[in-house]
């Protein structure tokens, strides 16, 4: 499939093959240039030196053993006379050929000459200097020299005598020498190649370790240890990256530690706040509860204008009380009281309490049918929160949901689902809904509630450690669905 990766192309993609792989190549090249030049060098100094031998050696018989030769030769003259020149090599290798004119003869009866070709045997006719040529013919190199037997005056000058001496010399030693030495070049390329692999793997191993730390305090980063640092080693590039590496994770703490203390002083300033504001609220609270029972009383203006003061004072007085909620969870403030209820019985008086019976559908178990150790007031906030939300922003009915399910068999769970008839929640909005404050329409900037209901909601759950979820049902509204883990097992719930 186009773009997949699979683990062997990853693995191929690693630092370290491409480490082992570059040193491999640098040395096969370097290796194989090195030996070719050195068999090159080699194979020709070897040649050379058995070509100027031989030629030496052939050119001090020739002109030792010519003066014994009566001119003009006779065949038997030339035959003795290629003899001679033969027979002055020990191991006997020399096949010697002799012409003149129409006559020739041979150190080596039957045998063809066939390395002499016609371009030596021109080239000798045609001047007195001695050509050489190297033949390879029937799977074995030769050498072929060929030179004129000379007569030198005392003068110095030098005349052809017409008698032309051809050698063929067979290089075994020297092919045998050659790949004698090709052997080498090919096992020390193979040494050479093993050792760079080697220091490849070792140069690898010194290049991931860093990067194997770096990796693995990234991970320590992304987790939450702020505080985990590099060993800075040496003074090349990787120490500049794991000293680059420790300033940033430095100035990442640090500034996360003044988000948290700004965030801590946020909270602890609406903890006070609130903390200051309930008592007066309290009065207020008082005051216009007196008002109220007055303001029929009252002139219609001075009516109204009570009962908004009234209303806005019930409000605030909610705020301050979900503000000090949330800072009791910030805190971690906040305690479970757990008891064994009917928690049919418990969603019953949440509902019968707040004067929502006409208002709210509700579907609960049978009485003790479903009971659980729970803290009966965080319930209650649970609900009240869940069906207040629904009767402010969905629409009517509501329709609450007792049972016992869950997601897993071996633990009961309480599941609650409160529904509402109305539009429903926008997709987008979805995600936040349990955000503080959240509000889906910029706009609206006044709402019945203080905008923390459902932020307690999920904090109460959660601490039960339950989950709440919100989602959109598929004949219209929205649902929220509680589902709370109903442990009998006072231990357990201690150690949540």
């Amino acid at each position: 499939m186009k773009g997949a990766r699979g683990p062997s192309r990853v693995v191929l993609r690693g630092l370290r093959v491409r480490l082992v792989v570059a040193f491999g190549l640098v040395a096969a090249l370097a290796t194989t240039t090195t030996g070719a030049l050195t068999y090159r060098e080699a194979r020709n100094g070897m040649l050379q030196q058995s070509q100027d031998t031989v030629i030496r050696q052939l050119r001090a018989q020739v002109s030792r053993l010519a003066t014994g030769v009566g001119y003009p030769p006779t065949e038997d003259m030339l035959q003795r006379y290629a003899g001679e020149v033969a027979r002055a090599e020990p191991s006997g290798t020399w096949r010697v050929l002799v012409t003149y004119e129409g006559l020739s003869a041979t150190s080596m009866p039957g045998y063809r000459f066939d390395e002499v070709t016609p371009a030596v045997r021109q080239a000798v006719g045609s001047s007195m200097a001695t050509v050489f040529q190297r033949v390879h013919s029937e799977g074995r190199t030769s050498l072929v020299v060929g030179m004129s037997v000379v007569f030198a005056s005392a003068e110095g000058t030098q005349t052809p005598t017409g008698i032309r001496v051809f050698l063929t010399v067979p290089q075994t030693d020297e092919q045998r020498s050659v790949d004698a030495l090709v052997t080498a070049i090919e096992r020390a390329t193979a040494s050479a190649l093993g050792v760079a692999v080697l220091l490849a793997l070792f140069a690898a191993r010194g290049v991931l370790r860093p990067v194997r730390a770096l990796r693995r305090a990234t991970r320590s980063i992304a987790e939450g240890r702020l505080d985990t640092r590099l060993d800075v080693n040496g003074s090349d590039e990787l120490a500049d990256l794991s000293h680059t590496f420790n300033e940033t994770a430095a100035a990442l703490e640090k500034s996360v530690a003044e988000l948290r203390g700004m965030e801590a002083r946020a909270r602890r300033f609406a903890s006070d706040v609130s903390h200051e504001l309930r008592t007066p609220l309290a009065a207020m609270s008082a005051v216009t509860d007196v008002l109220d029972e007055e303001a029929a009383r009252l002139d219609p203006d001075t009516a109204t204008a009570v009962r908004l003061i009234s209303e806005e004072t019930v409000k605030l007085a909610r705020l301050v009380e979900d503000l000090m909620e949330i800072s009791r969870f910030d805190a971690g403030a906040a305690e479970l009281h757990l008891d064994e209820i009917d928690l049919a019985e418990s969603v019953r008086r949440t509902i019968a309490s707040r004067g929502w019976s006409d208002a709210v559908e509700a579907r609960l178990p049978g009485p003790d049918e479903l009971r659980g150790r729970v803290d009966p007031r965080r319930l209650d906030v649970v609900v009240a929160n869940l069906v207040g939300n629904a009767l402010r922003h969905g629409g009517r009915p509501v329709r609450l949901t007792l049972s016992e399910g869950g997601p897993h068999a071996t633990l009961r769970h309480a599941v609650l689902e409160v529904a509402d008839s109305g539009p429903g929640i926008p997709e987008d909005v979805l995600p936040y809904v349990f955000d503080r404050f959240f509000k889906s329409d910029s706009a609206r900037t006044r709402t019945e509630g203080s905008g923390l209901g459902l932020a307690i909601t999920e904090e109460n759950v959660r601490m039960h450690g339950g989950t709440v979820r919100a989602a959109n049902r598929p004949g219209g509204g929205a649902v929220f669905t509680v589902e709370l883990p109903l442990r009998r097992d006072e231990s357990a719930w201690e150690n949540l």
